[in-house]
């Protein structure tokens, strides 16, 4: 292959697209002063030493966290020196490709102390909170409970004499346990802990304002066991001091339990919350963010591995004497399509769901609950599913570039360490599947069992359950005709009918369920919600966008569609809810090959885009920090200049030469010789 055969080819492929990224960039940052702000911040970032990632892939777990440490100094500095608002801070965490320790005072400390905590106490410590005065995290997790929040062992007994609330570990299994930041930054951290009255009833957890370290020296307060947990998995955030926490018998002042909702007067006597849920409103708001969030880290996946698989070549060669282009294998992009179109959905949902979330917030603050239960069950399902899909996609994505895909200047086995966490924290997967399940049944009692309410009562959750009510789980499609599939209506209702005719089963087996329902239901009821949100975003595609670009987009959205099915045929299938013709050999074959035919027709209309759709993503080669994944195509070159910096290959002899390898050969050569005599 030529020199620059890579760069070649990527310059030949971005001829080929019809799509403008630069429409693109303004449409995924959800606006042109968005894209703007994350295009400056992301200038200025790549541009300043401090953020350089260089050496970060040779650096130990405490250089890691000090680098943290500094980038996240740097990020104030620069707010100082360039007047940075808010939002432009926020831009800057954003663009960084790794979990710093400070991203829990952003996401989850603040956040909960700003819509939860008593006015008096806001007045207080407001302030230093905004101006990272003093630094915070989220006390949920315990050595013995996660996701199960209502078992958590930590209490808060309140004392009438002193009005101080005594936080206290009774046990080893109460110490709290996995919270980012808390192992050597935060001073200050919310802690959910079991409300304890004076008459000995137990309210559940409640959250509460407490110190941990000294603002003077930063030593841990007296009563306070912490530390660091120790290093994660796959060496997975690694620069985040996720940490555990013990009390002994700490006390509080009353003003310092978050009581917006639910509080105790000065004698001791409980006000109860309007909703049970509401002290959930910070877990709530990160699952909330994880959508979008996650939406872009299967971006950053997509983009790498699409890249690298476009001026990659293997296999037969063609007329010029080239290898083939990887991409163009349907191996490949059948399996990297997908998460392309992932990206775009879970992009444009996230942000719509944020606005949901400040909606609904809006709302508790003047006591209004009433989209409580329907946030609850939005985001425990787009969660589950959205982190299940990100780490299968980027894992797919690593796969897909052969053995090179395996080294850490790739860059997408970096990020799929530092994502495959999200399975499991804010909720486990399979625990929050239990929550979407029992929303379902749930509604689906009210509207079938009980009649209590109608069709025009649903949420947008739960609207597929109208075609229970309406009688219309009836087979929806000819199985083979690819006209029909070319309609997202069609993928749309069947995945709604997917999602009625489950929960309907599930309903009827409630007492003795099979083992994986929950999982099943949960997947489907998400699957339909997702489903007709797309449709949403595809009708609004002509009032944004003309020509191609709309086009391509439908298609996209169309892609995301149809893998959805497919991937749910098990349960299409089960439920017969495509038509099949005994007069067609095709079909009594294979009844879902009209949906694959499309897919694969998509995916081919959509191969001469693909680049300029991960171009729309607005990367720089500075965000993604991967010699594969270059915005030039040029990886090979790129890759050998980066392994020359591995600190190994300073040396021709290695360090332990004389100690152990010599000794070894030194050895072998010895017995070889005897084994001749």
């Amino acid at each position: 292959m030529a020199r620059n055969q890579n760069v070649a080819d990527m310059t030949q492929a971005r001829r080929r697209i019809s799509v403008d990224p630069a429409k693109l960039h303004v449409f995924l940052w959800g606006g042109q002063r968005e894209w703007d702000t994350k295009h400056r911040i992301a200038s200025f970032l790549s541009n300043d030493p401090v953020f350089n990632k260089s050496q970060r892939s040779f650096l130990t777990r405490t250089q890691q966290y000090q680098r943290a440490l500094a980038m996240a100094k740097r990020i104030y500095e620069l707010k100082d020196i360039h007047n940075w608002s808010t939002g432009d801070v926020a831009f800057a965490f954003k663009v960084i490709d790794e979990p710093l320790p400070m991203i829990l005072h952003n996401a989850a400390f603040e956040p909960v102390v700003q819509s939860q905590g008593h006015p008096e106490l806001k007045e207080e410590i407001g302030e230093l909170i905004a101006q990272r005065g003093i630094l915070g995290c989220y006390l949920q997790t315990e050595l013995g409970h996660g996701t199960n929040v209502a078992s958590l062992e930590t209490t808060a007994t309140y004392d009438p004499k002193t009005q101080e609330f005594e936080i206290h570990s009774p046990t080893l299994t109460s110490s709290k346990w996995w919270v980012g930041a808390l192992g050597k930054t935060a001073t200050h951290g919310v802690v959910q802990a079991r409300l304890i009255l004076p008459s000995g009833k137990d309210a559940g957890p409640h959250l509460f304002f407490v110190q941990l370290r000294s603002l003077e020296d930063h030593r841990v307060l007296p009563g306070i066991t912490i530390g660091d947990i120790g290093p994660k998995a796959m060496a997975g955030y690694a620069a985040v001091d996720n940490g555990y926490a013990r009390f002994d018998r700490v006390r509080i002042p009353r003003g310092y339990m978050l009581s917006t909702f639910a509080s105790v007067t000065p004698d001791g006597q409980y006000v109860q919350p309007p909703h049970a849920k509401l002290s959930y409103g910070g877990m709530m708001y990160i699952r909330a963010s994880m959508v979008i969030a996650g939406g872009w880290t299967i971006a950053k996946g997509a983009t790498i591995a699409i890249r690298y698989s476009t001026v990659r070549r293997q296999g037969n060669k063609g007329q010029g004497g080239l290898e083939r282009q990887v991409i163009t294998y349907p191996s490949v992009y059948y399996r990297l399509l997908p998460p392309l179109a992932h990206a775009y959905v879970f992009i444009v949902l996230g942000r719509n769901l944020a606005k949901a979330f400040a909606d609904m917030s809006n709302r508790l603050a003047s006591g209004d609950t009433s989209m409580l239960a329907e946030m609850h069950a939005t985001t425990s399902g787009l969660k589950s599913l959205v982190s299940t899909v990100a780490i299968e996609d980027l894992e797919t994505a690593r796969r897909s570039m052969g053995g090179h895909g395996f080294s850490d200047f790739a860059g997408v086995g970096r990020l799929y360490a530092d994502y495959l966490p999200g399975a499991t924290f804010e909720g486990d997967n399979f625990v929050l599947d239990q929550q979407v399940v029992r929303a379902a049944l749930k509604a689906y009692d009210a509207l079938v069992v009980r009649k209590t309410r109608s069709v025009a009562d649903l949420t947008p959750s739960s609207f597929y359950l109208r075609l229970v009510a309406q009688g219309q789980l009836t087979p929806g499609v000819r199985s083979a005709t690819a006209d029909a599939w070319e309609d997202p209506k069609t993928a749309i209702l069947i995945l709604e009918k997917r999602a009625a005719a489950i929960v309907a089963e599930r309903a009827r087996h409630q007492g003795d369920p099979d083992a994986s329902s929950d999982q099943r239901v949960a997947r489907a009821v998400t699957d339909a919600f997702v489903a007709v949100q797309v449709g949403q975003i595809v009708d609004s595609l002509d009032g944004q966008f003309g020509g191609k670009d709309v086009v391509v987009l439908k298609k996209l959205y169309l892609l995301h569609l149809l893998t959805a099915v497919e991937r749910g045929l098990t349960d299409v299938l089960s439920f017969s809810l495509l038509l099949t013709s005994k007069n067609n050999p095709a079909e009594r074959h294979d009844p879902s090959r009209g949906l694959r035919m499309t897919i694969k027709q998509l995916c081919e209309e959509l191969l001469p885009e693909v680049i300029g759709l991960t171009d729309g993503f607005g990367f720089t080669d500075w965000e993604l920090d991967s010699v594969l994944g270059r915005y030039d195509g040029n990886a090979y070159e790129e890759l050998w200049k980066r392994v020359q910096e591995e600190p190994l290959n300073a040396s021709e002899v290695p360090q332990g030469y004389e100690e152990f390898i010599k000794p070894l050969l030194v050895r072998g050569q010895r017995l070889a010789s005897r084994s001749k005599l």
